[in-house]
């Protein structure tokens, strides 16, 4: 895909596989985080099964003793093939990339003509009890008129659809200005349509404000990617295709285990480095930002960091 919020128009420089975390290197990293108490893992896209033999990988995953958790967040261009090996393997949710429910819409923003193999992602999805919820990142001239719609998918299907503020991680060159659509704005368009709309407890650690319409099946959620205002209780962290650990999605990554990796450092004395990286974190995404290198904002893309 190439949406435009996500990855620059002509695309990216794509790296060698030397410079790529190889399947034995990320199954390392993530049975050390298992063994120091992480309980759930989220393998991303874009597009997660663009990936060779990603199958056998996440088997290798699933496998590990003391995962209690394992999720995917896809585009849904090449999953529904692998829904039924995935419920097999456990997988418990699949987060669903999917900004309006309109195919020529859909084309404008992602400049790929895949919706129906989306739309068959999420059935076969729900056909399989995976549960699923529904990313849609919300987008001033590009979406607005598909927030009811993807808020009347809860009416009738069990799924969470969750609005996402757009985010300056579209590569160099991009000019943001901020979000034009914050988690106010889009709630207070919600209600003009519903609003008998309910708030519902949030779970722990949550990074959405979630919500519930009276007599509809599913959920809705609004998550302030933009705004920030969830970091005191999040408990993420990423680490991206080459292997650079972030504490902030907003951070210029703080440790390149890779090379740390590769450079023959033991586990013991990785797990402690991982642990100092990850308590040591910045308060919030404002902070994150004020620190990066570069000191110039946001330049990457959200495909090079995993969404």
């Amino acid at each position: 895909m190439r949406c435009f919020y996500c990855m620059p128009e002509e695309g990216l420089n794509w790296l060698s596989r030397k410079e790529l975390l190889t399947y034995e290197e990320m199954l390392q990293i993530c049975s050390l985080l298992v063994e120091m108490g992480i309980e759930k893992i989220r393998i991303t896209g874009g597009e997660p099964f663009v990936r060779k033999d990603i199958m056998q990988f996440l088997t290798a995953i699933s496998k590990l003793s003391g995962l209690k958790e394992l999720t995917i967040t896809t585009n849904g261009v090449l999953t529904a093939p692998y829904i039924k090996e995935l419920k097999r393997i456990g997988v418990s949710s699949l987060n669903l990339s999917l900004d309006t429910l309109d195919a020529n819409r859909f084309f404008s923003i992602t400049g790929r003509d895949e919706f129906k193999n989306v739309i068959e992602t999420l059935e076969q999805s729900l056909n399989h009890n995976i549960e699923v919820k529904i990313n849609a990142v919300v987008m001033d001239g590009k979406n607005i008129e598909d927030i009811i719609p993807l808020v009347e998918l809860t009416k009738d299907l069990p799924v969470s659809v969750r609005f996402i503020e757009e985010m300056p991680f579209n590569g160099d060159g991009h000019i943001y200005s901020g979000v034009k659509w914050d988690y106010l704005r889009i709630l207070e368009e919600i209600k003009k349509k519903y609003p008998e709309i309910q708030k519902i407890p949030d779970a722990l650690y949550s990074t959405s404000y979630n919500y519930r319409i009276p007599g509809h099946k599913g959920s809705i959620g609004i998550i302030a990617a933009y705004s920030r205002t969830f970091c005191g209780s999040c408990n993420r962290i990423r680490i991206t295709p080459v292997g650079v650990l972030k504490t902030c999605l907003y951070d210029n990554g703080v440790l390149n285990i890779k090379n740390l990796m590769r450079a023959g450092t033991g586990e013991d004395e990785l797990k402690k480095i991982l642990a100092n990286s990850i308590n040591n974190r910045t308060k919030d995404g404002w902070e994150a930002e004020r620190l990066r290198v570069e000191n110039k904002g946001v330049h990457e893309s959200m495909a090079t960091i995993g969404g």
